[in-house]
């Protein structure tokens, strides 16, 4: 019975929702938006689509919460709602915790390059997902159960992309070059793009290094695209310069930095002090072929 009168209030707690902002008559997005989410969760529940999943368990204030997150997100600026995650294609069932598969519907290349990684392969491999505690590298302890998957690091309801960025990662890793991380140049300048919805291009981030993001040409648009795959850039370490270092430093200032291990380990809060005899013979030998095509 107490089951059966939470469900019946938080559906007439839905309608009152929808009819109020009905009367309003929408006067902007958001309120159409907020509107629509909950016209959509009220006529899922109105015909039963939830009861058997979780009605026992569901909590009035998470759920708005959710679709307070929700209604100023990307989702719902275009128009991935309540029922684009949580409903199955095939059954139209309802779905408590989506999985990468709902994500992969729309984020194919995401979820690819993810399952690539040490992130996502045991999964690509059909074991269970990856948890901290299976990590050879410290890892926070409060964190040691969390099973990795696309709503581990980023929000699904607000998508906050800005906190996938770091926080995420911190969230879990406790080694000397994450936990570095704070007191470094790049951290400097990623703290200036807190307040924006997507970390910029001048920011740099955890994901700016290891999920690096590609622009590509599709027709007459520009699309970016983030690389989920976070084991492609750390070795070989040529490769991590290639794809990243120099997007921003010289040739040799990325290879002396990132083969300098000490500074790798402090997470590059100072110029490198390596110098790689490699630069000194391309120069040496520069100066040998200048004086040839003089003489």
């Amino acid at each position: 019975m107490r089951l059966f009168a939470s469900y019946r209030t938080l559906k007439v707690s839905i309608m009152s929702r929808v009819l109020r902002f009905a009367s309003a008559g929408w006067r902007n997005p958001r309120q159409a938006r907020r509107a629509i989410a909950a016209l959509v969760m009220a006529m899922l529940l109105l015909l039963g689509w939830a009861t058997p999943a979780w009605g026992s368990g569901v909590d009035p204030a998470k759920l708005d919460e959710s679709t307070q997150l929700w209604q100023t997100s990307a989702h719902a600026l275009n128009n991935v709602n309540c029922s684009s995650c949580h409903q199955a294609d095939d059954t139209k069932a309802f779905v408590a915790q989506p999985g990468i598969e709902s994500c992969q519907s729309c984020h194919e290349q995401s979820v690819d390059t993810f399952l690539l990684g040490k992130h996502g392969i045991r999964q690509l491999e059909g074991a269970s997902p990856l948890t901290p505690a299976m990590a050879r590298l410290p890892m926070q302890v409060a964190a040691h159960d969390v099973q990795m998957n696309c709503s581990t690091c980023h929000d699904v309801h607000s998508v906050n992309t800005v906190q996938a960025a770091v926080d995420s990662c911190l969230g879990c890793h406790s080694d000397t070059h994450s936990l570095n991380y704070p007191n470094s140049r790049h951290a400097e300048l990623f703290a200036a793009d807190r307040s924006l919805p997507r970390p910029s291009a001048a920011s740099v981030s955890c994901a700016t290094c290891h999920l690096p993001r590609h622009e590509l040409k599709v027709g007459s648009d520009r699309v970016t695209q983030v690389n989920h795959n976070n084991t492609y850039t750390l070795l070989p370490r040529d490769r991590m310069v290639q794809e990243v270092c120099m997007n921003c430093h010289g040739v040799e200032y990325s290879y002396n930095s990132i083969f300098d291990d000490d500074l790798v380990e402090a997470n590059f809060d100072a110029p490198p002090a390596l110098s790689l005899e490699t630069f000194d013979l391309v120069r040496a030998l520069e100066v040998r072929r200048t004086d040839q095509e003089g003489s």
